[in-house]
């Protein structure tokens, strides 16, 4: 069953345990979205908080994917840049899938819908993301028309002895 998306959803209770939910389980499971395991839900809530600030005060769009029961599956926040020079393009981060629906298409639907989402802003030419080495995300992403833009060896310390380069994709959008 394919998801819905929606882009710039009501942030109301439920919608916000299911981000918390679904960040803690890719977190877990161990996904590359800004934690490492074990974590809670506690762990991950000062940072959704931050990012939802920045969804209430316009600074980032969310874009969520929903299962046919509605529970959500996948989220993608888009952030503006606030340098005047840096104003054409957007960052996608906290790009992730459940880990129960990986392997259904449902990462490549995300990224199309991020793609779309991006689109729809009007003078945004490209969508940027950083992704931590060591999982093969970089190839994922190519295959969604990404390119490598920029990598640093060992920038993102997971443990004492587990460095991975910080690696930068580009998608251009014209």
């Amino acid at each position: 069953m394919p998801l819905t998306f929606t882009l710039d959803p009501v942030i109301d209770p439920a919608l916000r345990e299911g981000i918390l939910d679904l960040w803690t389980d890719v977190s877990n499971a161990g996904g590359a979205v800004g934690f490492v395991p074990p974590v809670t839900s506690d762990d991950i809530r000062p940072t959704l908080d931050q990012q939802l600030a920045g969804v209430a005060d316009g600074r980032c769009r969310l874009l969520v994917g929903h299962t046919g029961d509605g529970s959500v599956a996948a989220t993608a926040f888009l952030t503006h840049n606030t340098h005047r020079l840096q104003l054409h393009w957007l960052w996608a981060y906290t790009v992730m899938v459940h880990p129960r629906h990986q392997g259904k298409g449902y990462g490549r639907a995300l990224m199309a819908a991020t793609e779309a989402a991006a689109r729809s802003v009007e003078g945004i030419d490209a969508i940027r993301l950083g992704c931590r080495g060591g999982h093969g995300l970089e190839y994922f992403y190519a295959a969604c028309g990404y390119k490598e833009v920029g990598r640093v060896p060992g920038a993102i310390r997971v443990a004492p002895g587990d460095d991975r380069d910080d690696i930068t994709m580009l998608l251009p959008l014209h």
